[in-house]
């Protein structure tokens, strides 16, 4: 039991953001199949949701950071830069594409106004809310600290 403290200690940068990644994605995928009475193993592997798995990644991994190389390392200043981008693509550039694919789909499944073939829709959920960033950069946040 030790050793697998040990391993993880030494492997934390590494570990702590995969398992917060999976955590995240598990739970999405036990609400959605709470919510929808159906088992879609898809979303443990899908972008968008609550709470972004893509804020606590970045945030576990700049928090563990900053508490043992110093907030003022350069390692930090990287993975804090690298954490702040990660978060503004999720609920910025990735949302505007998941409405933007929300609005093409609704055009393509109107009769008469395209005369399209689509063979499957495109995915309508990719980007987050800014809450739902929040809330999985408070995640990471919280990892980070305990690891």
């Amino acid at each position: 039991m030790k050793g697998i403290f040990i391993f993880i200690n030494e492997y934390k940068y590494i570990i702590v953001p995969i398992l917060i990644w999976f955590g995240i994605q598990l739970f999405k995928l036990i609400y959605d199949l709470v919510k929808t009475k159906k088992f879609n193993f898809k979303r443990i592997l899908q972008a968008g949701g609550m709470p972004s798995s893509h804020s606590g990644v970045v945030v576990s991994l700049a928090t563990m950071i900053g508490k043992d190389m110093g907030i003022n390392s350069p390692i930090f200043a990287v993975s804090l830069i690298f954490a702040i981008i990660v978060m503004y693509d999720a609920a910025g550039v990735r949302r505007a594409a998941g409405k933007q694919a929300k609005l093409l789909n609704k055009i393509i499944e109107t009769p008469g106004l395209t005369t399209l073939e689509v063979s499957e829709k495109l995915v309508e959920v990719l980007g987050h809310t800014p809450v739902q960033v929040i809330v999985g950069a408070i995640i990471g946040f919280i990892a980070g600290l305990i690891f």
